[in-house]
């Protein structure tokens, strides 16, 4: 278990929903990837999703952002504008900086997302050139990259990349924000530094955060946690109640680094 003591939330929660999932399954012929998982993520509110490799985590992430399809149940997303921060960054190695945070300010929405906008009352504005260099050197800014506008992916860090990402995420100001593995490769003071920016994030946007993570210190940095385990919520609760719980698997997870690999047998 890391040696950082899990961080408490300091500001009131708002009470509205953004997220809602409801008995959602999902399966890859014979396997069964998820078995009728049901949460909701609150604004303000950064929920952690943990588990041992081939749980359904990934898999639950690209069916609450669209990019798989469940078989049953349903999601619900309070604002059609929402971002998901991939895990290797998958920026456009051909764009610049500018190019790559303000894509989705370049880019007509398609039919679908119209609708979307239509229904929750937004509308898309389509912006000058001038307006649109504005938005991305402040979206940098807010993640620490101030002036790189016209520099390319390869002349970049793996941890500025990550940051780039953050930004790209954010240029429309959504209001759910989805994480994959977000430190997954960077060094423990990039890793710090990107949670420290997916907190901030959580603050100036007062959004909704599902972090897909095996990090101890961003699991630290959520308010509440799911562990997953063959395609179940098998336990949930805060960062401090999950190191403190006498359930089986929570235990076994939260000492699996101090007790070697993980088989989530109970005993």
């Amino acid at each position: 278990m890391a040696d950082s003591q899990p961080l408490q939330p300091t500001k009131e929660r708002n009470q509205e929903v953004l997220i809602q999932v409801q008995d959602v399954s999902k399966s890859f012929g014979d396997n069964q990837v998820l078995k009728t998982i049901s949460f909701e993520v609150r604004a303000h509110e950064t929920l952690g999703i943990i588990g041992i490799s081939g749980c359904g985590k990934s898999t639950l992430l690209r069916i609450i952002s669209n990019l798989e399809t469940a078989d049953t149940g349903e999601v619900n997303l309070s604002d059609p504008n929402y971002s998901l921060v991939f895990q290797y960054s998958a920026l456009f190695d051909s764009l610049t900086v500018l190019e790559n945070v303000a894509f989705s300010l370049l880019e007509e929405p398609d039919a679908e997302y119209a609708k979307a906008l239509q229904r929750s009352q937004h509308k898309f504005r389509k912006y000058s050139m001038k307006e649109i260099k504005a938005i991305v050197s402040e979206k940098l800014r807010m993640v620490g990259l101030e002036g790189i506008e016209d520099q390319y992916p390869n002349e970049l860090s793996g941890g500025m990349k990550k940051r780039v990402s953050f930004a790209r995420a954010i240029v429309s100001n959504p209001r759910i924000i989805l994480y994959d593995e977000p430190t997954a490769g960077l060094d423990p003071i990039a890793s710090t530094l990107i949670e420290d920016y997916i907190m901030k994030l959580r603050d100036e946007l007062n959004a909704a955060s599902v972090v897909v993570t095996h990090q101890f210190s961003t699991i630290n940095r959520t308010d509440r946690i799911i562990l997953l385990h063959e395609g179940e919520i098998k336990w949930s609760g805060t960062p401090h109640e999950l190191y403190n719980s006498d359930d089986p698997f929570a235990r076994q997870f939260a000492h699996a680094s101090l007790e070697g690999p993980m088989t989530m047998e109970q005993g």
